[in-house]
């Protein structure tokens, strides 16, 4: 019981305490989806602009991957607002490769992050 412990607590602070390095992107794709019409739509963004999808005002802040892949997991800083209702719908990191970790919580719009675009 003691060595299961130890081994699993060695297991998880090793993970911890490992940094992957990163580079910043001047842009990502995103995926939009419109829960009732079933549509769904890629969104190209440039750090600091802002697109529409539907009544969605998505906003990037940065992109971030993995240092000397591209193609790696990506994660995006985003600020999203609803045109129709006061306040932030959605504000702070994403990540390509678990969207559900940091989801914007809609009753009708999904958003997650495809990768970042690097050119």
């Amino acid at each position: 019981m003691i060595r299961a412990t130890a081994f699993w607590l060695a297991v998880i602070t090793s993970g911890a305490a490992a940094q992957v390095a990163t580079q910043s992107a001047p842009g990502a794709i995103l995926r939009g989806l419109d829960k009732f019409s079933g549509e769904v739509v890629d969104i190209e963004l440039l750090s600091g602009e802002t697109r529409s999808f539907e009544r969605l005002e998505i906003t990037l802040t940065e992109c971030r991957y993995p240092a000397g892949n591209p193609a790696g997991d990506a994660y995006a800083g985003l600020q999203i607002i609803e045109v129709a209702r006061t306040g932030v719908v959605f504000s702070g990191w994403m990540i390509a490769s678990a969207p559900a970790l940091s989801a914007m919580e809609h009753p009708r719009y999904d958003v997650w992050v495809i990768r970042c675009a690097t050119s």
